[in-house]
């Protein structure tokens, strides 16, 4: 099987090198840092208005595979992040373990999950449920985890909370609002909303890596140190996956339950993460810390496309 580059992760790539070598600057960036806010606003906001009851109330009733997905998200992840950070000055450099300690605080992603899981003949209500519910969650427990973890490396105080709460759950809420209203168009839009998605994602990484760049923040930075950090990623995907693929067996979870396991315990949300730790880090070093989660993300885009196409049901 012929794999062709994700039109996503070449986004990504290229934002990443051209905010590197051509970063904005004064006017132009404050403006960006603005545009990013708002895009992810109306980003969470479509996340809400698509989420439909009935869809909600069907996935509600495997509430053994939320636990499970949820506790790995936010418990063993956790402690899958803070055994990493024992590579800190052998492996990893102190910023990369500190970013890599971040990747596995946040969230679960929505879409790429609920992508794979159809893909995989998976319990796609479940995943739905699962996903959203890590992300709301998420907007709470991520800078609580921050606050308890890293406490040294973060700022945490009531306005940093205020801003992730209105920046990424007020715009949810409001989309499942009036999602009545809205919910057919966002439906109808769905391809087109798919491009505005990935590209509110591409810009927050052109900003962190513009202020990364302007901050000269690359010029300790290695190849070995991307490969480094590239490697500890791709092996704390190996184990979620595994994990995750164990533990369905172990509980005897159905065929489906478990494709939504593998996916949804596995992954991890660059949109949640990247406003997230724009809120709680310094801007100078925003993009070194995200670098781990945007290569984790690259990776398990390539995985899930991969193991989603052959797990596809015959037939």
């Amino acid at each position: 099987m012929r794999l062709r580059p994700d039109p996503f992760i070449v986004a990504l790539l290229g934002a990443a090198i051209v905010a590197s070598f051509l970063p904005a600057t004064g006017v132009v960036l404050d403006v960006l840092r603005w545009a990013s806010v708002v895009a992810i606003g109306l980003l969470f906001f479509l996340y809400g208005a698509r989420l439909s009851t009935a869809e909600t109330m069907a996935g509600l009733t495997r509430w053994q595979l939320h636990v499970v997905i949820l506790s790995t998200t936010y418990v063993v992840f956790p402690l899958l992040g803070l055994a990493t950070q024992l590579l800190q000055g052998n492996l990893l450099r102190p910023s990369l373990a500190t970013g890599v300690l971040l990747l596995c605080l946040v969230p679960s992603t929505v879409q790429s999950c609920i992508v794979y899981t159809r893909i995989a003949g998976g319990n796609v209500a479940g995943a739905v449920v699962s996903a959203s519910m890590s992300n709301l969650l998420g907007v709470f427990l991520t800078p609580a985890l921050v606050a308890l973890l890293m406490t040294s490396d973060a700022r945490i105080d009531a306005g940093s909370i205020i801003r992730i709460v209105l920046q990424l759950f007020v715009p949810f809420v409001l989309g499942q609002l009036l999602r009545p209203l809205v919910g057919g168009f966002v439906a109808r839009q769905d391809d087109r909303l798919k491009v505005f998605d990935r590209g509110s994602i591409v810009l927050v990484v052109f900003v962190a890596f513009s202020e990364g760049a302007e901050a000269h923040i690359w010029s300790s930075l290695s190849v070995w140190s991307v490969l480094a950090v590239a490697l500890v990623c791709a092996v704390l995907l190996a184990v979620a996956m595994g994990g995750m693929v164990l533990v369905g067996r172990v509980l005897r979870f159905p065929r489906p339950d478990r494709m939504a396991m593998l996916f949804c315990g596995s992954n991890k949300s660059l949109a949640s993460g990247l406003p997230i730790a724009s809120v709680l880090f310094a801007g100078d070093t925003v993009a070194l810390i995200v670098l781990p989660l945007m290569l984790y993300h690259q990776l398990q885009i390539i995985a899930g496309a991969v193991l989603a196409g052959r797990l596809t049901p015959s037939g």
